[in-house]
This record gives C-alpha cells, sequence and structure tokens, in this order.
C-alpha cells in the first residue's frame, strides 16, 4: 500500500503505539499477582498508587515511546518523499492502534455524559442542604434507596438520599461523609477517568480488570483510613454507617465516574473488619519515603530525557521504524 508522508507516520505511530502497548500491557498483566501481594503488604493509599501507576504503565510508555522517539526521528531521518510502499502488518497494526484509542475516547466520552446526566438529574429531583461542618452544600435526593455518593469530575458532587440521611445518626452520617470527602481530595474519580482512557491491550479484551479492581479495592480502604484518621470512635461509626446503608438494599446504579460509600459489596466484610480491628495510623515512614520518591522521580525524568535527545537512540528507532514499514 502506498501512503503519503504524513498518513504514513501516522500508521507508524499508531503501530508503535499498539505493539508496545500489548509488549508491556502483557508483562503488566503476567506480573499482576505478584503486585498485587506486594500491594497488599503497604498501605492501602500507597497499594492503589502502586496499582493505578502499574495498570497506567503500558499505555505511558507507549505514548513516550511514540511521541518521544517515534516522531522525531521520522521527521529527522526519514526524507520527505511524496509516497512510500507500506507493508500489510504496519497497516494492520495502525488499524488495531487506532481502533483502540477510538475505543479509549469513545468510553471516557460516554462516561463524561453518563456523569453529567446523571448531576443534572438528581440536581432536578433533589434540592440541597448545608449540613453543619460542611464547606459545600449536600444535594439531598427525595427517595429511600441506598445513596450516598460523590459523583462528577470536575465540580464532584455529594449526593444522599432522604432515607440514608434518616437512617444515620449524627456520628455515622460524619464518618461517611468524611469518607466521600477523602475520594474528592485523592481526585478517584479523574483517576477513574484515567482508567478509562488508557486504551486496553487489544480492542474489546480487558486483561488488566485485575489491577483496575484490586486498585479500587485499595481506594476504599484508604479512603476509610483517611476518614478515620486512627480514631477507633470513628471508625466503629463508619462500620456501623457502611452496615447501615447495607441493609437497606441495593442501591440505584451509579456512573462509572463516582465512588459510592458501598462500592462494592463484596469487600463490605473486609472493610468492616479493618475498621473494627482499626490501629493508630503512624505517618513517619511515609513523610521520610517522599524526599526519596522525589529524587527517584527526578532522576528517571533525566536519564528519560538524556535518551530522548541522544542521536544515536533515534537512529536506532528510525531502523525499527524502517523494518516495521516492510
Amino acid at each position: 500500500m502506498i501512503l503519503p508522508y504524513l498518513l504514513r507516520l501516522v500508521c507508524l505511530c499508531f503501530a508503535s503505539f499498539f505493539v508496545l502497548n500489548v509488549a508491556a500491557g502483557l508483562l503488566v498483566r503476567f506480573s499482576s499477582k505478584s503486585a498485587i501481594r506486594f500491594a497488599e503488604s503497604k498501605t492501602p493509599s500507597t497499594a492503589a498508587r502502586l496499582l493505578l501507576a502499574l495498570r497506567l504503565l503500558p499505555f505511558a510508555l507507549a505514548v513516550l515511546f511514540v511521541v518521544g522517539l517515534c516522531v522525531p526521528s521520522y521527521f529527522w531521518l526519514e526524507p520527505a518523499a511524496t509516497a512510500e510502499r507500506v507493508g500489510v502488518l504496519c497497516v494492520a497494526l495502525g488499524l488495531l492502534g487506532a481502533v483502540s484509542w477510538f475505543l479509549a475516547i469513545a468510553r471516557g466520552a460516554h462516561a463524561l455524559s453518563v456523569s453529567v446526566r446523571h448531576n443534572l438529574l438528581c440536581r432536578r429531583a433533589g434540592r440541597e442542604t448545608h449540613m453543619p461542618g460542611e464547606s459545600a452544600p449536600l444535594l439531598v435526593v427525595e427517595s429511600e434507596a441506598p445513596l450516598l455518593a460523590m459523583s462528577g469530575l470536575f465540580r464532584p458532587r455529594l449526593l444522599i438520599s432522604r432515607g440514608v440521611l434518616r437512617a444515620l445518626s449524627a456520628e455515622e452520617l460524619d464518618a461517611a461523609l468524611r469518607h466521600e470527602h477523602a475520594h474528592r481530595t485523592s481526585r478517584d474519580n479523574a483517576k477513574r477517568l484515567l482508567i478509562l482512557l488508557a486504551p486496553d491491550i487489544f480492542p474489546f479484551v480487558r486483561p488488566l480488570r485485575i489491577l483496575e479492581r484490586s486498585w479500587s479495592k485499595f481506594a476504599e480502604w484508604a479512603a476509610d483510613d483517611q476518614a478515620t484518621a486512627g480514631n477507633s470512635s470513628r471508625a466503629v461509626s463508619l462500620a456501623a454507617a457502611l452496615l447501615q446503608v447495607a441493609r437497606m438494599g441495593s442501591g440505584p446504579r451509579l456512573p462509572f465516574l463516582s465512588t459510592s460509600l458501598l462500592a462494592c459489596d463484596r469487600d463490605l466484610s473486609a472493610r468492616v473488619d479493618r475498621l473494627l480491628h482499626a490501629t493508630p495510623r503512624t505517618s513517619a515512614r511515609t513523610w521520610q519515603a517522599q524526599p526519596l520518591l522525589r529524587s527517584a522521580g527526578f532522576l528517571l525524568a533525566g536519564n528519560v530525557a538524556v535518551l530522548l535527545f541522544a542521536p544515536s537512540t533515534l537512529s536506532l528507532v528510525h531502523k525499527l521504524l524502517e523494518l516495521l514499514l516492510l
């Protein structure tokens, strides 16, 4: 197939992205169980960050290669000929990469539109109420359904049903609201959107879902820990709130870009058990690790910059692209 100069670059970019995303994604998938076991030995917040980074790693590496190496090497070393033959394999890989991107963008756009429509419906069906100690108003939905969630991305709204508001005591409600505020502080809805926008290894196949489920579990545990802050009485109140809401039955189906108090019923017993056996948090170890993490990040960024701008690296990448064109 004969393609012009720029269209050939587009095909190469999508094909390179697909190949690298598949290779890195399969490595992540094969190591996911070991990574989850390792994450279980860490605090929930650290485990959630680790698993989220691992889920986004194939996408990030593939984009870094395409933007930092593929495109510069092509413009620098590829003759600006009018047209050149592109092999069938390269075209097929390019189409697969383009389909993966299209599905990811469509998935994210659909989740955003559903979230916006859901928030508009809740706003029409409910009314804003100011609670003591709350800086932002709660949107109270006139329903008996067990609803308590932080919904939305750019301006997340705290939704609560009239039934939950009546069922929970003041202490239980305070602990539950702290849990949802922890999700907002951690920007968990934005992280959910990042997961949706990261193209899958293969179109219509999601082999990294195991990491997504584990991240969701640890994100809930991290929000529990942040809400209780090592306070045993608040932990008991949050556990009681979880059980109280669970007894109210199944809640309404929420958009993906929302965090519910009962995000996963399968994890309920483990969450309650953690809260009832909570131990005071020690932040000294985490705080001491921050300078080390920053130093490692700067060192990695420096090494990547040297690699990206090395002429020998760009020449090697161009040779690989020529092989892909065959």
